[in-house]
């Protein structure tokens, strides 16, 4: 399946993950004229990417014939939206809704369709470096294509079987460039008791990171690998992950945070 071949989507939600999956689709050969946004609060990068590319903004989905619905808006409103949107679903209609922790149980009552795909995206698919869980309700092949192709333009995708695993992928890669961003921050904070301004400690602490993440996509080395050929026995490095790698190190830390992210996914759910 080829994203050319695919249409019409009507995008509901122009925030920064539906104008990047937008742009991923463009710039992957979807038509301008097969794509429609529609954001009542549209901002100016949604108005410059309406602009740009010719793609239709409208303020609400009233007369778009659709066969893919993606409804890339926050939780809280997602009831709300489902009721203006369902008069365009029908039997043609392919739903893909990339909403953390709303169920493909409510999704298909409030859409009345049973053709949708739950996913969770993630902030690098403004790269095209993202990668997406995906779980189906009760879609075809052609749907499965679709959905794959789409999701496929802006990174890796990964589908599962049992909807559960939806909560988790959330609480992983969801939410876990945060974590990156905050290890940046706290490595920098470290460079700074060192004696470095917080300039030279912030370009210190981002170079390692961003180059530690290059040669991890460059090499297919298992990461624990990677981790071994930096570490000289009794050197720097072994002596600073004899801190991280601790009972009370990094592990159990991000195995707190990543429950804790997935527990709210699951609250956000039973609204």
């Amino acid at each position: 399946m080829i994203l050319s071949d695919i249409g019409p989507v009507l995008l509901v939600g122009a925030g920064k993950m539906g104008l990047s999956l937008a742009r991923g689709w463009i710039e992957g050969g979807l038509p301008p004229s097969a794509l429609v946004l529609v954001d009542p609060t549209a901002s100016d990068d949604a108005k410059s990417f309406s602009a740009k590319h010719g793609v239709r903004l409208q303020l609400s989905p009233e007369g778009v014939l659709t066969h893919v619905l993606v409804l890339a808006v926050k939780p809280q409103i997602i009831s709300s939206v489902m009721v203006e949107v369902e008069p365009v679903v029908g039997p043609h209609t392919l739903v893909l809704s990339i909403a953390a922790g709303i169920s493909l149980a409510q999704l298909s009552e409030g859409l009345g369709t049973k053709r949708i795909v739950r996913t969770m995206p993630n902030t690098p698919a403004q790269l095209g470096k993202g990668i997406t869980g995906a779980v189906p309700l009760s879609i075809s092949d052609a749907d499965h294509d679709v959905v794959d192709a789409l999701l496929s333009a802006v990174g890796a995708v990964e589908w599962f079987a049992e909807e559960s695993a939806i909560d988790g992928v959330t609480a992983v890669s969801g939410s876990g460039p945060a974590y990156v961003f905050y290890m940046v921050e706290a490595l920098a904070a470290a460079a700074e008791q060192q004696g470095f301004d917080p300039e030279q400690a912030m370009r210190l602490a981002r170079a390692t990171i961003i180059g530690a993440a290059a040669l991890l996509d460059a090499d297919p080395a298992p990461a624990s690998q990677l981790r071994k050929n930096v570490t000289s026995p009794n050197g720097t490095t072994a002596a600073a992950l004899e801190v991280l790698m601790g009972p009370d190190g990094l592990a159990p830390v991000l195995a707190k945070a990543v429950a804790a992210a997935r527990r709210r996914s699951e609250e956000l759910g039973k609204r």
